[in-house]
């Protein structure tokens, strides 16, 4: 299923697109599309049952922006220099184990919504990324097969971040991943029955109609499943949790000087195979 959250900011309803691309309103089966739902089976069953019979309510969507697909995020994990060609262009070696940081859920907007320049940026770069949306608590898992279900399925995430805060600025990188409005996540939450393999998913960026990434998920050093068992070791992932798995080469701060980075008035697109595609537009903060 694609799952998806439609509406004004802060008044999304939940909907769905059926087989034939039709957006659906589920308001009248459940409040949202939040961590209840995601660890619901029975729930979700309905759901699929309901687009099946086409009887739910079509809506227009002239009009109608797209908000983030998770209504309730508990946390946003983030892997770092998970793809060995990323590793490669900014000449960093490969790691060990999966690096770990953390972004605030209140970075997240929703997939065609505005993404704010911070004040006094000198260097905001673009990241196309998996993420993975969990669906099941996740403690201390022995096997990636109990990581496979522990996963309820697979958004767009565009991890933005500004590299002079993260590396000039002091401290760890949270300076420079939670910035407002850097982490567009959506269009939609495709659940993970539709996703057989996700380290055969092709990732793409566009800046100002150029294209600047074109990965896939084969290149990551630590696959999805790996990175969801590792994680459960060291926190317990929730219902709702999303974990951001690591971008491809192609970004500003791998390219020869001066490098490209955004500015207010760029335009961003990115997609995931399968998953769907962003766009923004880059504005003063």
């Amino acid at each position: 299923m694609k799952l998806l959250r439609v509406g004004p900011r802060g008044a999304e309803r939940p909907a769905a697109l059926d087989r034939r691309d039709v957006l659906r309103d589920l308001s009248g089966l459940l409040p949202d599309i939040d961590s209840a739902l995601l660890a619901d089976p029975v729930a979700l069953g309905r759901i699929a049952e309901a687009l099946e019979t086409g009887e739910l309510p079509a809506l227009d969507r002239a009009g109608l922006r797209t908000g983030p697909p998770i209504a309730d995020i508990g946390k946003i994990v983030c892997i770092g220099l998970n793809y060995r060609d990323h590793a490669a262009e900014i000449g960093a070696p490969l790691p060990v184990e999966p690096l770990v940081f953390m972004k605030a859920p209140d970075t997240v907007v929703g997939p065609r919504d505005d993404v704010l320049v911070p004040r006094g940026s000198r260097k905001t770069d673009w990241e196309v990324e998996l993420a993975i949306v969990i669906g099941r608590t996740a403690r201390y898992l022995e096997s990636e097969e109990e990581a496979r279900a522990a996963v309820a399925g697979y958004t767009v995430s565009h991890d933005v971040s500004e590299r002079a805060f993260m590396l000039e600025r002091g401290g760890q990188w949270d300076k420079g991943k939670n910035c407002e409005t850097f982490n567009p996540l959506g269009p939609w939450l495709v659940t993970a029955d539709e996703v057989p393999d996700p380290q055969s998913l092709g990732l793409r960026l566009w800046v100002n109609g150029e294209l600047q990434q074109d990965g896939s998920t084969a290149d990551q050093v630590f696959g999805v499943f790996e990175v969801v068992r590792h994680l459960s070791q060291f926190m317990t992932l929730r219902p709702g949790d999303v974990v951001n798995t690591g971008t491809p080469a192609g970004v500003a701060n791998g390219r020869p000087e001066p490098k490209p980075f955004l500015r207010a008035g760029d335009v961003v697109e990115l997609e995931v195979d399968g998953l769907g595609r962003q766009r923004q537009e880059f504005t003063p903060a």
